[in-house]
Order: C-alpha cells, then structure tokens, then sequence
C-alpha cells in the first residue's frame, strides 16, 4: 500500500517486503506496477522475487521514503508541518500539481508541458490565483485561500 500514496515516511526500525511470493501468490494492488517507478526496476525484481525484508534506511536509500526518523514521534511531528505547509498553499494548485505529475508520468515531456499549459490556462480564473497576487503585493506572507 505504500507506493500508493505520493509521499511516505518511516522510522528508523521499520522494516518493508514485498511478501506475497512467500505466500506463493503474485503481488497485487499495484505493488509490482508502482515499485519499479519509485525504487526501479532491479531492486523491484530482486525484493519481489526474494520477500526479503529490508529497513526503512534501505528504503530511503533506494528512494522508497523521502526521509526516516529516529521517532515516531518525530516523524509524526515532522509530516505534521509538512501537511500544515502544503495546506496553507492554494488547493487548486496542489491539486493542479499532483495531477500534472501523475499525468506526466506516461507522457513525453512535449506532452506534459502541453498538458501543463492546458492545466493553467483553465486556471487563471480563479480566485486563488487573485489571492495569491495580491498577498504578493502587499507582502503577505500567508495568502488565505478558500477551500474547494
């Protein structure tokens, strides 16, 4: 399940498998099409061939998590801010964000940026767009945006 969501996070003793070749089944849910997008193919093969565990500093290094912590209070404390920080931006542009990047994915980057430019021009009439600007130009530092 952790190479459905878009960020992941661990502890320092977490441990991760790809294990259903041990309960003699082929991994579903999306593990073997997600994986070898985030750890890449050879590391995939290998972790689901053998159902071996491996540690979250593993992980981090083969991309799998973007950081470990010593903590789960740590961790809790630090994806905390992190969600605080992208919840004060504009939910059209994050939502925007997430969805040019998942798109993007299976496309060429001329097509990307087609889909991108796509993407902004139905988006420059919202009012976060305004909201922005203007706390720009009065040196706001945290523009109010409204929810969806």
């Amino acid at each position: 399940m952790i190479t459905a969501c878009d960020m992941r996070y661990c502890t320092k003793d977490a441990s991760f498998s790809v294990k259903e070749v041990d309960l003699a089944i082929t991994a579903d849910l999306g593990t073997l099409q997600r994986l070898p997008r985030l750890i890449g193919h050879g590391n995939t093969m290998e972790l689901a061939l053998t159902g071996r565990k491996f540690t979250g500093s593993e992980a981090k290094s083969m991309g799998l998590v973007q950081d470990v912590y010593d903590s789960k209070a740590q961790m809790l404390a630090a994806v905390e801010t992190l969600a605080k920080q992208i919840a004060s931006k504009s939910p059209l542009a994050v939502v925007g964000t997430k969805a040019v990047l998942l798109k993007s994915r299976d496309l060429t980057v001329a097509q990307g940026l087609e889909y991108v430019a796509l993407w902004n021009a139905a988006m420059l009439i919202s009012q976060d767009l305004k909201t922005a600007i203007q706390a720009q130009n009065h040196k706001q530092s945290k523009p109010f945006f409204s929810k969806l």
